[in-house]
């Protein structure tokens, strides 16, 4: 066999292999398009019915929404001979917060003359955020005239427009003018009732409650606060301790001028009644004329504590509201006292009880209306048994 005899077996059996292997594959896809187009074929299906599905329920949505929704238009429409009168609301069910318009449109034939409402007329209730007048003639004459009222209302719950009052002249030919008595016809629209809304839901109650729970109060901190307040509550019964020793200090510190110098007086008696006085005569005439002139700046504000017996009884003659006789009674004491403290008289036992007698009738006539003094600073009467002359001290 020959080289070409060869080759041209060798290229037949390369091109049957070929051919096999084409039609194999021609045949695979085949078989593939076969399977694949009923998968290609559910996936549509799948995908219209996804896209009915979302019709089916957004128009179930519709149809199931009330016959009033909130975007819809209350209207009310009155004819009266010639003019027609319509009110509207937008919108119907406004929530608190959102602006309703509310609208008055007029048409009248031609030769008739409105008379719209006046602004503000029927809205006192309501804030008004805007107010837009129109007017329109037409072609064939007739008249169109509009007020429209953007308004806010001030709480929720069921609310009204009043009916507003639109009047016109009918000069038409041949027509009457006016009814009789009035100067104008007369329609009224109907009055509008509608709700706003509140932005709860309706499922909330009125009861308010707190978001959250109650939160516990931590120990430490209770413990803290319970010691600052028992701080404070001493610190307290101590200012109120204190307040009141104060007072009472004070309260105890002031007796009734005539009582002090009664006292005083008393004890200056007592020394002498005793069988060995402690206070000589002498000393106790100086004792008794420094009592009554200490009560005497106390009763009548004779402040002169220095003077002579007559320039002190003229001081208290002059400034004082003591009557003639406890003038004279006053000074026969003070004379008295005068005569054993600087003239060097003997003094007896009868001198000093008459003395005494002048001085408690003084303080006894002229008790009344005597004044509470601060005895603190005062020198009290303290007979000294171990000293002849006696003395006074602070007490």
């Amino acid at each position: 066999m020959d080289t070409h005899a060869i080759n041209s077996s060798q290229f037949t059996d390369e091109g049957q292999d070929r051919n096999r292997l084409a039609g194999c594959r021609s045949l695979w896809c085949q078989r593939f398009r076969h399977d694949v187009q009923p998968l290609q074929a559910g996936l549509a299906r799948l995908r219209t019915l996804r896209r009915c599905t979302l019709w089916l329920a957004v128009w179930l949505a519709l149809s199931s929404s009330p016959a009033t929704a909130r975007g819809e238009t209350l209207s009310h429409a009155n004819t009266v001979g010639p003019v027609t009168v319509t009110a509207s609301l937008t919108p119907a069910e406004p929530l608190i917060g959102d602006e309703v318009v509310f609208q008055i449109r007029v048409e009248a034939d031609a030769g008739v003359e409105l008379l719209m409402p006046e602004f503000q007329e029927n809205f006192q209730r309501y804030t008004i955020a805007d107010f837009v007048p129109s007017k329109e003639i037409l072609a064939n004459g007739r008249t169109i005239e509009t007020q429209k009222y953007t308004l806010q209302p001030m709480y929720s719950g069921p609310q009204s427009i009043p009916p507003v009052l639109v009047e016109f002249v009918d000069n038409r030919p041949g027509q009457k003018t006016t009814p009789e008595d009035f100067d104008a016809y007369e329609i009224f629209t109907d009055r509008i009732d509608f709700t706003v809304q509140s932005v709860l839901p309706k499922d909330v109650s009125g009861q308010l409650k707190p978001l959250l729970g109650k939160l516990e109060i931590q120990s430490e901190t209770a413990s803290r606060n319970l010691l600052y307040w028992l701080f404070a509550i001493v610190l307290i019964a101590i200012a109120v301790c204190l307040a009141s020793m104060g007072y009472w200090r004070k309260s105890s510190q002031r007796r009734n001028a005539y009582e002090f110098a009664r006292t005083q007086i008393d004890r200056l008696l007592k020394d002498q009644d005793s069988p060995t006085p402690a206070l000589s005569i002498e000393r106790f005439f100086v004792e008794i004329s420094a009592v009554i002139r200490k009560y005497l700046e106390h009763r009548f504000e004779v402040r002169a504590p220095d003077l002579t017996t007559d320039e002190f009884l003229q001081l208290a003659a002059a400034g004082s509201e003591l009557s003639n006789d406890h003038q004279t009674l006053l000074g026969e004491f003070l004379k008295q006292a005068d005569v054993v403290k600087f003239a060097g008289v003997q003094a007896s036992r009868d001198d000093v009880r008459r003395s005494s007698d002048l001085a408690i009738r003084f303080l006894e006539e002229t008790r009344e209306n005597a004044p509470d003094v601060d005895v603190s600073s005062e020198q009290i009467v303290v007979p000294n048994a171990n000293k002849q002359a006696g003395g006074t001290t602070h007490v």
